[in-house]
């Protein structure tokens, strides 16, 4: 083995070892892994790692406590640890694993708040891009609009969530929302975006993720709203649209022929 070949081997087992047990660790590192400094570099790396999950899924956290957040974080970190420097976008795969954690069997919609945590980071790690003017949308001539294609937003994100009113507690969730109304037990979606410099999300219906399936597919605006109307077919689509513009989820419009 080469001299690279045996660095990226002592690299990959030295970051093993600081999330596995002691009795696994690679014979190469077992004489650093014995040392009681390695002991406390692991807890210290450990630690670096449930923080950042607990800072990236706020809204998870609130819901379950942050004790229970923690335990949940440390078996993640066990089996998925980070592999990138920054910890700003670490847990990407969190709620898929909380959606198959036997202790959160009884909080079905855990995971896809954890999602709507996700989305929340990428629209905020996203590019920055124009915005596409609602003044500047209302005066486009309707005729050409239709042929036309609406360019989403680099920060816009959106879900549709059939079963559950995700948003909602979600929402409630993200930050410190007195609101203690009785939730309507019914299908949910949601749209983040930062079209000016900080994140923001609106409820959004399943017709309007339909419309931004089929932006984000390249079809034009009638083909879009289309989409929409094969979701509702008494849905106000001037109003739907207008929404979208306001919410700051496309760049620009670009005529076609």
């Amino acid at each position: 083995m080469n001299a690279t070949g045996s660095l990226a081997r002592f690299q990959d087992a030295f970051s093993d070892a600081l999330f596995r047990d002691s009795a696994e660790t690679d014979p190469v590192i077992v004489p650093l892994a014995i040392q009681p400094a390695f002991a406390i570099y692991r807890n210290t790396v450990m630690k670096g790692s449930i923080d950042a999950l607990q800072a990236n899924f706020p809204a998870v956290t609130r819901l379950v406590g942050e004790e229970w957040l923690r335990a949940a974080a440390r078996e993640f970190v066990v089996l998925q640890p980070p592999r990138e420097p920054s910890l700003l976008q670490y847990g990407k795969s969190f709620p898929t694993f909380l959606s198959a954690f036997s202790p959160a069997d009884e909080l079905p919609y855990l995971a896809d708040v954890g999602r709507l945590d996700r989305l929340w980071t990428e629209a905020h790690v996203s590019a920055d891009g124009p915005v596409l003017d609602p003044q500047t949308f209302r005066a486009s001539d309707p005729a050409a609009l239709a042929h036309s294609r609406l360019v989403l937003h680099p920060s816009a994100r959106w879900r549709w969530f059939p079963e559950m009113p995700i948003y909602t507690i979600w929402s409630r969730n993200r930050e410190d929302d007195a609101d203690g109304s009785d939730i309507k037990w019914r299908g949910e979606g949601a749209l983040l975006a930062r079209p000016h410099g900080a994140v923001v999300w609106r409820l959004i219906s399943e017709s309007a993720s339909r419309f931004l399936d089929a932006c984000a597919a390249g079809l034009t605006v009638m083909q879009a709203m289309e989409a929409a109307l094969e979701a509702d077919a008494e849905v106000d689509l001037v109003k739907l649209i207008s929404n979208l513009v306001e919410a700051g989820a496309f760049s620009r419009l670009i005529k076609t022929p």
